[in-house]
């Protein structure tokens, strides 16, 4: 039964590979792994995920046209030093650690919010190891205020992640969470796929160091929840 369903998903491969190269070369780039992530985000379906596909490296082209970002091109971003980049979960999967009240909405380019955004993300899918596709974040929103609350760069990252990195994020672990984000919250949840909206997890302050071990190993875990990693800047990761 198995090798029946991996001879089908093989040959739905192939067929997305022969039709997205059709129309745009740059798809010979991408190994049969990644066409098997846009395959399984749309449920199996060659025709919508070649779609999605054929989007996706459109938005690349115009995003990405170097094949990186530069921090050059997003020095105010990286100035509010506000996400990390450091060890792996139980997984393998690269870890990043975010803190909501760095970002500074109030002097923000949403144009360089976005590029920051694929930046992370591109970082983090740099580091994966081995045959491991997904990525582990941690957002801590300790100190989160109406001030760094910022709705259109919010969706605007969702964005990026649903329809250009695919099956990617493992877990968002969401920390110390303000009453007034879940305002926020009802905003942005219409935006989150299912998907997506799966692997999101509200953490409770009173179980915060028992559910990051779950995921995390002690000597993985940066040194504010516990464990032994000293937090390095995503720029140096």
């Amino acid at each position: 039964m198995m090798v029946g369903g991996s001879v089908e998903m093989e040959s739905k491969v192939a067929l997305l590979r022969s039709l997205v190269e059709r129309k745009d070369s740059i798809a010979k780039d991408f190994d049969d792994s990644t066409l098997h992530r846009f395959l399984r985000a749309r449920d199996l379906d060659v025709d919508r995920a070649s779609n999605f596909l054929l989007k996706h490296l459109s938005w690349r082209r115009e995003n990405i046209p170097k094949g990186f970002i530069s921090e050059s091109e997003i020095q105010n971003e990286i100035a509010q030093k506000k996400i990390f980049s450091q060890g792996f979960d139980k997984n393998g999967r690269p870890i990043a650690v975010l803190f909501g009240c760095r970002h500074n909405p109030s002097n923000r380019d949403l144009n360089e919010f976005k590029r920051f955004a694929a930046y992370i993300l591109e970082k983090l899918c740099s580091r994966m190891q081995g045959k491991e596709e997904k990525f582990t974040i941690i957002a801590d929103l300790k100190g989160w205020g109406y001030s760094n609350c910022d709705i259109r760069a919010y969706i605007a990252a969702l964005d990026i992640l649903q329809n250009n990195y695919p099956e990617r994020l493992g877990k968002l672990l969401l920390l110390h969470v303000p009453y007034l984000f879940m305002k926020a919250w009802k905003i942005i949840c219409p935006f989150i796929d299912k998907n997506t909206k799966s692997k999101i997890i509200f953490v409770e302050d009173k179980n915060m160091m028992t559910t990051l071990l779950e995921d995390i190993d002690e000597s993985q875990l940066p040194e504010q929840y516990g464990g032994r990693l000293k937090l390095v800047p995503i720029e140096e990761s």
